[in-house]
């Protein structure tokens, strides 16, 4: 297949997908971190410390609930989730971890990230960490992603009546994630980055 073919083929599937150049840009932003980190090794990654931010919910989730039950048992009490009138309330937190330790989880007030923007630079400009050139909108490729989940499994169940309560339960269960764990994430970078090269900047199985 020729050059101009295979051009011709990706612009018609941005066509279908309704890409614009600005998903396209960004991409080609991915892609290119994802090519220039590939050749790392376990050293350069463990050197790197991983941040963001993520909303917990005080009760139920923002997701599809999946309910399995017999059939003609659709409306039966114990098939029935419940649910709590606008939402119930939320807690947005900022952590970060590497590969040595569990850093800090703090919470921000209010659930407006820019409130503790200057906070966090603070908090790395302090410690000395210098920033990893990081592309925009790229969660296949950071690992704090699958490190919220984890959090969001060990509180599977657990309740919580206010805010304040929330946050203890979580930081509570912030401290007990092993090590182990963001190791774990960590020696899956190379195959992250193959993953978005792979998949031309867009979304991965990550």
């Amino acid at each position: 297949m020729s050059r101009c073919h295979r051009e011709g083929l990706l612009k018609d599937v941005c066509k279908l997908l309704n890409c614009t150049d600005e998903d396209q840009s960004k991409n080609h932003s991915l892609v290119g971190w994802a090519k220039q980190h590939l050749s790392w090794g376990p050293r350069e990654w463990a050197n790197q410390t991983w941040s963001g931010e993520s909303k917990f919910n005080l009760f139920g989730t923002d997701g599809i609930q999946w309910i399995r039950r017999p059939i003609g048992s659709r409306y039966a009490p114990q098939y029935q989730c419940p649910t709590v009138k606008h939402g119930g309330g939320s807690v947005m937190v900022w952590g970060c971890f590497s590969d040595t330790s569990m850093g800090p989880l703090k919470r921000i007030q209010d659930n407006d990230p820019k409130h503790t923007s200057g906070h966090v630079a603070n908090w790395f400009r302090r410690r000395r960490v210098d920033l990893l050139e990081w592309p925009s909108q790229s969660p296949d490729l950071n690992p704090i992603k699958h490190m919220w989940e984890e959090l969001e499994r060990r509180l599977n169940g657990v309740r919580a009546s206010n805010a304040n309560q929330k946050f203890a339960q979580l930081e509570a269960a912030w401290k007990s994630i092993p090590m182990t764990v963001g190791q774990t994430l960590l020696d899956s970078m190379p195959r992250r980055c193959q993953a978005v090269i792979d998949a031309k900047g867009y979304p991965t199985k990550y």
